[in-house]
């Protein structure tokens, strides 16, 4: 199994708005196991997208199947509008 962490630096006043939208779009995915987390501690604004999949295939193939599925990206629209900059890191959960 491997989680994904992606953290997104927000722009001031923008993490509670892009917050609500991942937890928004993460809803309409009922396969897809994750949670939305918000700092308390560190750089400020900080908006953090964890999920899990079964290995890296699995990570690729739910990327490419987000890209084609309409309303996912409808819910996902203009989301870069609320973070200055973000980093993926990928665990191997053992």
């Amino acid at each position: 199994m491997i989680v994904v962490r992606n953290t997104f630096i927000c722009r001031p006043g923008s993490a509670s708005k892009l917050a609500a939208q991942l937890k928004e779009a993460v809803a309409s995915q009922p396969d897809m196991k994750a949670r939305i987390l918000t700092d308390l501690t560190g750089d400020f604004n900080r908006v953090v997208l964890e999920f899990e999949g079964a290995n890296f295939g699995d990570f690729e193939a739910r990327m490419a199947e987000y890209e084609k599925e309409g309303g996912f990206r409808e819910k996902m629209k203009g989301y870069t509008d609320h973070y200055l900059t973000g980093t993926r890191e990928i665990f191997k959960v053992n």
